[in-house]
């Protein structure tokens, strides 16, 4: 296919938008009882760690559906993937809205949303090959990373007022009523890809799922990416989940730990639709992914050891800029390099790879919290292990995006 013949279509945003509400309400879905843990604790008559099991669930889930879900995306397409994922979270949220008053029906119901994430987050990278042209898939992905943390920040900042105005039940029910219209829309407006293919057919052409997954294992720099999301994923869930436990000792109250919390996530979505424009524009990865990690240093050791409440504003701002803006070009360069292995399989490894490390961190550092609650020693390993990550980042090579002819 020569220049002329390629075509963008202005309908790819329609379906970006659509992905991106329907990713917004299964983050929503997932963190929905960690800004009200107490309410919860006391409205169910159960422990805090109950209430937490609500949300660690979708770590333990996504390990297990990761990789059916990557091959449905992969064989099947993102639409019908993404579908069966919005179907499953609306059910799930409309059935906690019903039962709202059985802890178990509420477990259960969350394990259905669970179920659904991996076909959604999943295909985060499929949708932009299909789509978008080369020039703008780290943009479209950052758009649909962008969801993920809307979707979080949304959860944070409604969730509290609903509980208040509404009780538990009445929240639980405005979710499921949003999820459902989500899903509604997306099943009404995706389609699967336009009539014309957005680059050229090398690009398009992709392996078979079980054969991509063989030559990623294989792939030097795909293996330095996983660790890298490993030690990067893992610390935003292990810092986010514990932002009340890490300043608490310092004398901070619980509304400016859940300020500085949602400045991280604010930071974050600043984050991920400036770099990866940038890194599109200059159609590079490897040097925004070094910055990322380098430019998250600071903020972690202001949230670390800040003692003023302005510095660990600034601090968790700066940490969820650099940290997040690392997710949709990390999630594109994997992509990029492990072509011709299909795009939802690198995309879901990757997020696998945060899953677990997200629940090894958040136990280890409520294991290490020394006796006066403090979790600085935990802190400490972090800032250690992004310095490994810096390392390896450096020895990452270069996407071959940046010898490819702009579309």
């Amino acid at each position: 296919m020569n220049q002329a013949e390629i075509k963008v279509y202005g309908y790819r945003w329609l379906v970006l938008a659509a992905f991106m509400l329907i990713t917004a309400m299964n983050q929503a879905a997932w963190i929905t009882f960690a800004p009200i843990t107490s309410a919860a604790a006391e409205f169910y008559q159960a422990s805090d760690l109950m209430i937490g099991l609500l949300s660690m669930i979708f770590m333990v889930i996504y390990v297990l559906i990761a990789i059916p879900a990557a091959w449905m995306i992969d064989t099947l397409g993102f639409r019908l993937a993404v579908s069966i994922g919005a179907v499953l979270t609306a059910a799930g949220a409309l059935l906690r809205g019903f039962l709202a008053a059985s802890l178990l029906a509420v477990f259960i119901a969350q394990i259905v949303i669970a179920v659904g994430q991996p076909f959604v987050l999943g295909a985060i990278t499929k949708l932009a090959a299909r789509w978008f042209p080369s020039g703008e898939r780290a943009t479209a992905s950052g758009f649909g990373t962008l969801a993920i943390y809307l979707g979080i920040l949304l959860a944070m900042l409604v969730t509290p007022g609903l509980t208040i105005r509404y009780g538990i039940r009445g929240m639980l029910l405005a979710y499921g009523i949003a999820s459902t219209a989500a899903a509604v829309l997306f099943v009404a407006l995706a389609r699967e890809h336009p009539r014309t293919p957005p680059g050229s057919p090398g690009q398009e052409a992709r392996s078979l799922v079980f054969d991509g997954l063989r030559s990623m294992f294989r792939n030097r720099d795909f293996i330095l990416l996983m660790i890298i999301f490993f030690i990067g994923l893992g610390m935003f869930n292990g810092v986010t989940t514990w932002i009340e436990a890490i300043v608490r000792p310092r004398d901070f109250s619980i509304s400016q730990a859940g300020l500085a919390g949602g400045l991280m996530l604010i930071g974050g979505i600043l984050g991920a639709v400036i770099v990866p424009l940038i890194s599109d524009s200059r159609r590079i990865r490897k040097p925004f992914i070094i910055l990322a990690l380098i430019g998250l240093l600071p903020g972690l050791l202001g949230v670390s050891f800040a003692t003023s409440y302005w510095l660990l504003l600034a601090s968790s701002f700066l940490f969820g800029f650099f940290l997040l803006s690392a997710g949709p070009i990390g999630f594109q360069y994997g992509a990029e390099i492990s072509h011709p292995a299909p795009e939802g399989t690198s995309n879901s490894l990757l997020l696998v790879m945060g899953q677990i490390s997200g629940i090894l961190f958040i136990f280890g550092m409520e294991a290490f919290k020394l006796p006066s609650g403090s979790m600085t020693s935990s802190l400490l390993v972090l800032l250690g292990l992004t310095g490994i990550a810096v390392v390896l980042a450096f020895l990452l090579r270069e996407s071959p995006i940046r010898g490819a002819a702009r579309e």
